[in-house]
């Protein structure tokens, strides 16, 4: 008997592997095929253009904003990558059945294939080594980054689902809405900051592009000049917490009825931080969206009622 060498145990061990690659995305392929309309059309995005199906089944996201707007548009998507500051899918959204597959920051390609999708949505900015991975297991669109105006990106994650004009009248409803706070509360000229603690060491002031931000600006607040990074936010230390003056504070933290949370350098320096308002980290920073954005209205709305 002819011995089997080396050189053929690993041509053969190589062979295999690549079956089984080509086996889980071909699972993934007819399991897209069966879950949802035969129908596609193109859509422009980050990586170019991508044909992807009309009437997704299985959403993959790998973002917050593209969480929260997938159910804003009536689709709970059965897969999500997960924030790493919160613990799974944030309760706010209230929905159940969605696998996480690992984090925003580091995605995992086994599990995604696992669930067969049918349409994944990532970022070009955080994704874009993955994309020929994950293009292999499903049609796959990226935005182009987080920092873009989120507002832009629920159209694009719209257009993907094939629900653009729903999209599209989720982001008018937000802005309406803030043009109704505007009008029913005088806050021309008062200036607001939301204050994100890092660790003990830092704490992140939020700007104008960012998602808290611009819902802030949104309703008539004015930012303090910071230096900001990418107009999304500026971090400081706790010995420059005087940077981060403003009529109005909010401080983002997982218990909002816990006002030990506040960091001790703002209440060491109480009468520079007249008003100190606590709000959930879970939509005012993880919470990117239309669903998200409702609830930080919600709260703004609210804060602004007891100034009165």
């Amino acid at each position: 008997m002819r011995p089997f060498s080396t050189r053929r145990l690993l041509v053969a061990t190589s062979s295999l592997a690549a079956a089984v690659v080509l086996a889980v995305a071909g699972c993934s392929t007819d399991a897209s095929s069966d879950s949802s309309s035969s129908q596609v059309h193109s859509v422009e995005h980050a990586r170019g253009s991508t044909e992807v199906p009309d009437d997704p089944q299985r959403v993959v996201v790998l973002e917050p904003v593209e969480l929260d707007t997938a159910v804003a548009l009536g689709v709970t998507p059965v897969g999500a990558a997960v924030a790493s500051n919160v613990k799974g899918v944030p309760e706010y959204l209230g929905v159940d059945g969605v696998t996480p597959v690992g984090t925003v920051p580091e995605p995992d390609l086994e599990a995604i294939a696992a669930l067969t999708p049918d349409l994944i949505l990532g970022t070009e900015s955080r994704h874009s080594k993955l994309y020929d991975q994950l293009s292999a297991i499903a049609p796959t669109v990226f935005m182009k980054t987080q920092a873009d105006p989120w507002q832009e990106n629920v159209l694009l994650i719209g257009e993907a689902m094939n629900r653009k004009d729903k999209a599209q009248e989720l982001v008018d409803g937000f802005n309406d809405r803030c043009a109704s706070i505007r009008d029913k509360f005088d806050v021309e000229g008062k200036t607001a900051n939301l204050i994100r603690p890092r660790d003990e060491t830092t704490l992140s002031v939020y700007g104008p592009t960012s998602f808290a931000g611009s819902a802030l600006t949104c309703v008539g607040l004015t930012l303090p000049d910071q230096e900001w990074k990418d107009g999304l936010q500026a971090d400081i230390s706790p010995e420059n917490i005087l940077r981060a003056k403003a009529d109005y504070v909010f401080v983002t933290t997982s218990d909002v009825d816990d006002r030990s949370t506040i960091p001790a350098a703002i209440t060491a320096n109480s009468k520079d931080f007249p008003s100190v308002t606590l709000v959930d980290t879970s939509y005012w920073v993880s919470g990117v969206g239309p669903k998200g954005g409702s609830l930080v209205l919600d709260d703004i709305e609210h804060f602004l009622d007891t100034q009165q």
